[in-house]
């Protein structure tokens, strides 16, 4: 009978062959791809949780336009076509609300879900880093956020591009047909040249009357007419192609801080049903409170939330309203729908990623002091 001794034994398994490579340590801190996939299967296994996520997310737009292109097929003389521009300006605003929702409550389940389901413990027994385990979550949960915004968006942009109205050929303001495409200095010499239209369409005030008074009142409103001269503008027709990915790349950033926060603010709670009780009232109560009143002596925490950072950033093509600050100029050409004048780039970028990197680094602290 031939024994082997189980050194040398043990030695030949562990050998490297041609074309292998060495395991990553289990107690690594950064999470392989075995456990990023692991954990997403873990979030994909709560079925519910993802159905609301789907539903919140891709159904409003998918419902609404299927049913505009199913009334206007049965009866295209009463219904238009789908593809109405300010609809997808509505479609894209309802993405980001629902999405950020949504996205948060996913972050709160995947923050918690190893505490409640009693499985914490078992893990950090293996050995593994718990930072690695709260970066795995990462991942995981935007490879189930990102796939779902983007297929609502494309449904958004398709119907509008194929199914949307001829562009106008000019901006009905306060009744006034002016030309597209001006600026704020353009709008005020056009306005000059045609002051009886001026006076007959614009609210420039009742003294407006005499040549001299017109210039004075155009000067005077300038700002507030070419602000609701741009909402028309955009309102009218469909944004083009390169707006288009701005506004997508917007949604996903929007949806993305509302996981990471979600996540982060889960681990450090322990509490899914807190956490999302919490953000959903930030999103929908809170931030716009914050966005749209003027607090005395309390601007510059407003600007500190992230709902009025990420308004501020808003690209163009979705600006619905005015600033009491004039537009700005704003990153991405975008012109929000603040109600307080707008922050410096510098700081409203600040502000962005201070709450992504703040919130993921308050969470893998919990993680990693939290007791097993």
């Amino acid at each position: 009978m031939t024994t082997t001794d189980p050194s040398l034994s043990e030695g030949r398994s562990q050998a490297l062959g041609p074309g292998r490579s060495a395991a990553p340590a289990i107690g690594a801190w950064l999470p392989t791809w075995d456990l990023i996939t692991t954990k997403n299967l873990e979030i994909r296994k709560r079925r519910g949780l993802i159905i609301t996520v789907a539903v919140l997310i891709v159904a409003p737009t998918a419902l609404v336009y299927s049913l505009r292109l199913l009334f206007h097929a049965v009866d295209p003389h009463s219904y238009g076509l789908a593809g109405d521009p300010a609809l997808f300006s509505q479609s894209s605003n309802l993405i980001a609300e629902f999405g950020f929702i949504a996205a948060a409550a996913l972050g709160a389940a995947a923050g918690t879900t190893d505490l409640s389901d009693g499985m914490f413990r078992h893990l950090v027994i293996t050995g593994r880093s718990r930072l690695a385990l709260y970066l795995a979550r990462i991942p995981a949960g935007l490879a189930i956020t990102v796939p779902l915004v983007a297929l609502a968006f494309a449904i958004n942009c398709l119907v509008t591009s194929y199914e949307s109205p001829p562009p106008p050929t000019s901006v009905l303001l306060y009744g006034v047909n002016v030309p597209e495409h001006l600026g704020q200095a353009g709008l005020a010499t056009w306005l000059l040249q045609h002051p009886q239209q001026a006076v007959n369409g614009l609210p420039l005030g009742p003294a407006a009357t005499a040549p001299a008074q017109v210039r004075a009142a155009i000067g005077k409103n300038i700002a507030s007419v070419y602000s609701a001269y741009v909402t028309d503008e955009i309102s009218g027709s469909k944004p083009a192609d390169n707006e288009m990915a701005k506004i997508g790349l917007w949604l996903e950033l929007e949806v993305g801080i509302g996981f990471l926060v979600g996540l982060g603010f889960g681990a450090l709670t322990g509490q899914r049903t807190t956490t999302t009780i919490v953000l959903i009232a930030l999103e929908i109560i809170v931030t716009p409170l914050l966005a749209r009143v003027q607090i005395p002596y309390f601007i510059d925490g407003q600007r500190l939330v992230i709902g009025v950072a990420m308004d501020q950033l808003r690209p163009a093509g979705l600006a619905s309203g005015a600033s009491a600050g004039g537009p700005g100029h704003l990153l991405f050409g975008g012109r929000g729908a603040l109600g307080i004048p707008p922050m410096p780039t510098w700081a409203m970028i600040s502000v962005i990623v201070g709450w992504i990197a703040g919130w993921s680094v308050i969470g893998a602290w919990q993680m990693m002091t939290r007791d097993a």
